[in-house]
């Protein structure tokens, strides 16, 4: 929560006020761009031994719980102006681009390579985005006038620091 394409969602909303098209979008784009994610993860964890693996997945986990802690802002180019795609089309097209490389992303990439069922780890982190998403888009700026940004971030970094070490120290065979 509180990530750029939250953000986004809230522009979208506010531009288009047309919320299901937005949502499909989101779905979508979301679940193309955690696909190819699921696909580099599993990819990396083929690549690289169950040793060497643990460790750049703990160490990913460890710098994501660092990374939660620094808010993303969205690009204000392109908020205004025409678009040419539609409703469904813009939203599709800007989220697919606002996904690459952000920490949900990245966290696809390391789950997949830690958890061997890609397809469910796709459908997971889609369902979180669309969790996180799909209140943006009908709610728009009353979620985040009511919800500190500070806190959801705080324990998101916490989530991820736990499954940094869990991972580390060889816990998650457990799950």
């Amino acid at each position: 929560m509180g990530d750029k394409t939250q953000l986004l969602a809230i522009v979208l909303a506010a531009m288009f006020r047309r919320p299901w098209p937005i949502v499909a979008g989101i779905f979508v784009a979301t679940l193309a761009n955690h696909g190819v994610a699921g696909i580099v993860g599993g990819w990396v964890a083929q690549l690289l031994g169950p040793d060497l693996l643990r460790w750049v997945i703990g160490l990913s986990f460890l710098a994501m719980a660092g990374w939660m802690l620094i808010p993303d802002k969205i690009d204000q180019e392109g908020a205004g102006g025409r678009q040419r795609f539609g409703v469904f089309g813009t939203t599709v097209i800007a989220f697919f681009l606002a996904e690459m490389g952000d920490k949900t992303q990245i966290a696809t990439v390391a789950l997949a390579a830690r958890y061997a069922d890609v397809v469910q780890v796709v459908l997971g982190t889609t369902l979180g985005m669309m969790l996180a998403n799909v209140p943006a888009v009908f709610l728009g700026d009353r979620i985040a006038q009511k919800v500190s940004m500070r806190l959801v971030h705080g324990i998101a970094a916490g989530i991820f620091a736990t499954l940094g070490l869990l991972t580390l120290f060889n816990v998650g065979q457990l799950f």
